[in-house]
């Protein structure tokens, strides 16, 4: 579980160092202001929980359910919530926001990432 974890988060981090820099670079050419600061929060959520997983690779050791449904709980959290908005990004920025039920998957990308860390915070009370 701690390779895939690991994995996980140098494949996340990438990206979302990319994400950024094409932001940075080329997205604000393009984005409305309001656009570009929502992406940046999109790379900034996933790249704290890139953190986060190696975080969780590198010292939760045990392999346990509970470091499995953590792993999973981050990356759904920053597939759901970073993902969406990446998605409302360019489809605001196309002129098609409204027609999507995308927005909801921002939510519960962010209700993955409050339960990832409840675990988190759970395990660490356990063990003392």
């Amino acid at each position: 579980m701690s390779k895939i974890s690991i994995f996980t988060a140098a494949l996340f981090a990438m990206l979302g160092v990319i994400f950024g820099a094409f932001g940075a670079h080329y997205l604000k050419t393009i984005f409305a202001p309001d656009v570009l600061s929502s992406f940046e929060t999109g790379v900034r959520y996933q790249m704290y929980h890139s953190f986060a997983l190696l975080f969780i690779g590198t010292y939760m050791k045990e392999n346990t359910i509970l470091q499995k449904w953590i792993y999973l709980l981050f990356t759904c959290g920053i597939l759901l919530f970073s993902g969406s908005i990446y998605a409302l990004c360019y489809l605001k920025s196309q002129g098609q926001i409204g027609a999507t039920g995308l927005g909801i998957l921002t939510p519960i990308g962010g209700v993955c990432f409050i339960l990832a860390w409840f675990l988190v915070l759970y395990s660490a009370y356990r063990k003392h």
